[in-house]
């Protein structure tokens, strides 16, 4: 089993940067994937980046290719999303989370976080 909470939203203006973070409990963390997802008001839950539990695979979706950087620390059981050159089409809940299965649909992860709120205003 596995806990996550996520960390690090906030209000900012467009061009700005953001970090969150997603901490995890568990013993398993460092053995599953981790992803990021992220969704607007009125829209389905998209794809952000993910990481293999290794490191050594990484993924982005094509609108944030660039500007984000996925990152996970397993000796301290923490996720991280960097965020730079905000764009308000970026508003939205992120949510993390960790799974057995690599892959960019949220079906293939088991564990997800609350989330947290970013607001980008132009």
């Amino acid at each position: 089993q596995v806990q996550l909470v996520e960390s690090g939203g906030g209000l900012v203006q467009a061009g700005d940067s953001l970090r969150l973070s997603c901490a995890a409990s568990g013993r398993t963390f460092s053995s599953y994937h981790m992803a990021w997802f992220r969704q607007a008001p009125g829209k389905e839950r998209e794809f952000v980046a993910a990481v293999s539990w290794t490191g050594r695979m990484i993924s982005y979706a094509d609108s944030v290719k660039g500007r984000f950087t996925i990152s996970r620390d397993n000796g301290k059981n923490t996720g991280y999303l960097q965020m730079n050159s905000l764009k308000p089409e970026d508003t939205a809940v992120y949510y993390c989370a960790a799974g057995p299965t690599w892959g960019a649909q949220n079906f293939v992860y088991n564990y997800w976080g609350q989330g947290t709120q970013v607001t980008v205003s132009s």
